[in-house]
C-alpha cells in the first residue's frame, strides 16, 4: 500500500531561550505554528528491510542520514516491530536550512504515515514521544496547529488557533548554523524576551494584533553581523504593510503576518522581485 502525507512547515511566534540544560541542550519556550507551506512524503513498503530514500533535491541523504529513514526506525523500535522494508519519497517545497523544520516535517509525517500503515492503535502520546528521539522539532511537526512547545520542544501544549491571516515567508540565500547561532547567545545577557503570557492571552482572545505585538525570537539578538539580510527583509516587510515581522526558528527565513490577503500577495509579489524563495502562505 502506498501512502501519502503533507509535511507542513513550522513559524515561530515567539522563540525564547532561558538558559543551558545539564545535558547540553538549552531550555526554550516559543509559541509554534505550521503553515500550509508544505512538502509531500510518500512511504511505500519494500520486500526485506532496507530503508530507500528519494528526494527531489539531488543534495539530500539518501539513507540513515535522511531524518525521514531515523524516523522510520525509531518507529519501529517505538511500536515494537521489526523493521520493514520501505521506500519514502521526499518532494520538497520547504526550504532546506531554513528555519522552517523541513526535516523534522518530513520526519514527523513519516511517523504519521507508518502509524496508519503498523500501529494505528498507537496513541498520540506515544508518536510524539518517539518523535522526540528523533529531533526536538518533531513532535511538534508531528502534532502541528499552534502550541506552546518547551524543553528542547517537546513539551507541547496546545492553544488556540491563530486568528484567520496571510502570511508571507522569505528566505535570503544565505544559510545559518544553529549550533553556531546557540554558542553566540548569552542568556543572561539577552536584553529583551518575549511575552509568552501576552501571547498566549491573544490568541485565546482571537486578537490578531495583540498576538503582532508579541511577535519576538531573541535568536534575533545574537545574529552576527553578516546576516543583515534578515533585518533589511524584516524592514521590507514591515514596510510592505506586515503587521509584524520576525525570523522563525534560527533562520534565516522571516515571515510577516498581514490581516488581508491582498496585502499580502502584493508583499509577496514585491520580494519576489528580489528573492528566490517567496512564499505565500496561511495557518493551518
Amino acid at each position: 500500500m502506498v501512502c501519502t502525507e503533507a509535511a507542513y512547515a513550522k513559524l515561530n511566534l515567539t522563540l525564547d531561550i532561558l538558559g543551558k540544560r545539564p545535558d547540553g541542550y538549552h531550555e526554550l519556550r516559543m509559541v509554534m505554528q505550521s503553515i500550509t507551506l508544505s512538502d509531500t512524503v510518500t512511504v511505500s513498503p519494500l520486500p526485506g528491510t532496507e530503508l530507500h530514500v528519494t528526494a527531489d533535491l539531488p543534495y539530500l541523504p539518501r539513507g540513515d542520514g535522511n531524518i525521514a529513514a531515523k524516523a522510520a526506525r525509531r518507529f519501529f523500535e517505538a511500536a515494537g516491530l521489526p523493521p520493514t522494508g520501505l521506500s519514502i519519497d521526499l518532494q520538497k517545497r520547504i526550504p532546506v536550512c531554513a528555519g522552517m523544520a523541513g526535516g523534522s516535517s518530513d520526519g514527523a509525517a513519516v511517523l504519521r504515515l507508518l502509524r496508519r500503515l503498523y500501529a494505528p492503535e498507537m496513541t498520540e502520546e506515544h508518536l510524539e514521544e518517539t518523535g522526540a528521539l528523533v529531533g526536538s522539532d518533531v513532535p511538534f511537526c508531528v502534532r502541528g496547529g499552534t502550541a506552546l512547545a518547551e524543553g528542547r520542544g517537546e513539551r507541547l501544549t496546545d492553544l488556540p488557533p491563530l486568528p484567520p491571516c496571510s502570511l508571507v515567508v522569505c528566505k535570503p540565500p544565505c544559510s545559518i548554523s544553529t549550533p553556531e547561532l546557540f554558542a553566540q547567545v548569552r542568556t543572561k545577557k539577552l536584553r529583551c524576551h518575549p511575552d509568552t503570557a501576552g501571547m498566549t492571552a491573544a490568541l485565546a482572545q482571537g486578537d490578531l494584533a495583540g498576538v503582532a505585538r508579541r511577535v519576538y525570537n531573541v535568536f534575533e539578538e545574537a545574529l552576527p553581523r553578516r546576516y543583515g539580510e534578515v533585518f533589511s527583509i524584516k524592514s521590507e516587510l514591515l514596510n510592505l504593510g506586515a503587521m509584524a515581522a520576525s525570523m522563525t526558528g534560527s533562520g534565516p527565513s522571516v515571515f510577516g503576518i498581514f490581516s488581508d490577503k491582498s496585502s499580502a500577495a502584493q508583499a509577496a509579489e514585491a520580494l519576489s522581485a528580489q528573492y528566490e524563495c517567496v512564499y505565500l502562505c496561511e495557518p493551518v
